[in-house]
């Protein structure tokens, strides 16, 4: 092993060791990281700037903008009160209501644009309910990001592996969603096991609920219908986005465009509702991953999976889905698929078919989130909300749960995978 291989690895681990335990914000730890690499001659400027997946940061751009618009409308303050009202204020319905709320709305957005629209709001009924949230937000934590891997855009993992590898949102549709349908229904099974004999409320608390209004709840209703036409016409253009020869980023920030032409909102609004902190972190683990790959380490690792399994599809499939699982579970998805992306372009150029190892990857990585805390950003980002609002949730008291829900959906992809590939 030469010496830029191994200052390359040096980095890498110490950068992750850094996001781990976020003595330092994940951007600085890896933009410091990119910086470091440049400096002692590792990789040079535009190997680096080559090695970043500027498809996958347009996606996440593009949407964080248009989710930004699209809420001054109040449309997901009203999705919310209304799917209360329909359960009558019963809690248990409700969480049921949200669960689902959320996994579709991760699919179509993102996640962590999910749960930042969705936590506050349940929050609300829960405190006019004078229930404890806690439960509630672990149950949207989970249901989030296994919505976000039913599609191309839904979690940041797809949205990389889909620009690496060429996989449309039909292709995501097509393959991930239909056991994500399946995981659902598990997972409102195990819910009402946890939760379901749990919740109760007084029935004038269910009144309240009852009297909210979700016409109140709209800010603009000329941006709430444009917002449910461009949602629609989002989703639609993404699905055909292989046919239309268009890539991802070019159709997220063109969503984002016309919903700022037709809304006339302040373009400022728009940019603050991108999280540049996670776009900071693209930014540099794009170049740090890229440095292990411009100095061979990527491809040794390639080699040493494949040799490990003798290069039987199957076994490498099941080895990636459940190492990505587990790994993602203690780091951050986004770095552990940023890493493995160039290890099974590697792969390609030996012969191996491929295909069923995106898919290993996809499954494993969103749904290994769930694993723990500080399994994707998502997880982060809503407990920081609750823990803010009086609702903490804390690493072992989210991982007790947590981790055992992601063995049994990892298990159900499992025997999904075997049978499909």
């Amino acid at each position: 092993m030469t010496t830029l291989q191994i200052i390359s690895i040096v980095v890498f681990v110490a950068v992750m060791a850094l996001v781990v335990s976020e003595k330092i914000h994940r951007a600085l730890a890896a933009l410091l990281g990119a910086v470091v690499l440049f400096c002692i001659g590792v990789v040079d400027f535009d190997a680096g700037m080559g090695s970043i997946d500027f498809n996958t940061l347009g996606v996440l751009c593009g949407m964080m903008m248009f989710v930004a618009v699209v809420k001054q409308s109040g449309l997901f303050e009203y999705v919310a009160i209304r799917s209360a009202k329909l359960c009558k204020g019963n809690p248990w319905r409700i969480m049921v209501a949200f669960v689902v709320i959320t996994a579709v709305f991760s699919a179509l957005l993102d996640n962590v644009t999910t749960i930042l629209l969705i936590g506050p709001m349940t929050i609300m009924l829960c405190r006019t309910l004078r229930i404890d949230a806690t439960p509630f937000l672990i149950a949207e934590i989970i249901a989030s990001n296994i919505g976000g891997t039913a599609t191309l855009i839904g979690d940041p993992p797809n949205i990389m592996i889909g620009s690496a590898a060429g996989l449309t949102f039909f292709d995501f549709i097509r393959y991930d969603a239909p056991v994500v349908v399946v995981i659902l229904v598990v997972l409102l099974l195990v819910f009402r096991m946890l939760y379901g004999r749990k919740l109760f409320v007084d029935e004038g608390d269910m009144l309240k609920v009852m009297a909210l209004s979700e016409q109140d709840a709209i800010k603009d209703r000329p941006l709430f219908v444009k917002s449910i036409a461009m949602i629609a016409a989002v989703t639609a253009a993404f699905m055909l986005h292989g046919v239309l020869h268009l890539e991802s980023a070019v159709i997220a920030l063109g969503a984002a465009g016309i919903m700022l032409l037709i809304s006339r909102s302040d373009l400022e609004v728009a940019l603050e509702g991108v999280e540049w902190g996670t776009i900071g972190f693209f930014l540099g683990l794009f170049v740090v991953v890229g440095a292990m790959e411009h100095t061979g380490v990527i491809a040794l690792i390639g080699e040493g999976l494949v040799s490990l399994t003798g290069g039987d599809v199957v076994l490498l499939m099941l080895a990636l889905l459940w190492g990505s699982a587990l790994l993602s579970a203690v780091l951050d998805n986004i770095p552990f698929v940023a890493t493995m992306i160039p290890i099974i372009t590697v792969m390609a150029q030996t012969g191996i078919d491929v295909f069923p190892l995106w898919w290993a990857i996809s499954l494993g990585a969103c749904l290994g989130g769930n694993g723990s805390l500080v399994g994707a950003s998502a997880n982060v980002v809503l407990s920081g909300i609750a823990n803010k609002e009086g609702y903490p949730i804390s690493f072992m008291g989210f991982t007790k749960i947590g981790f055992p829900i992601m063995l049994l959906t990892v298990a159900i992809a499992t025997a999904y995978l075997l049978v499909v590939f």
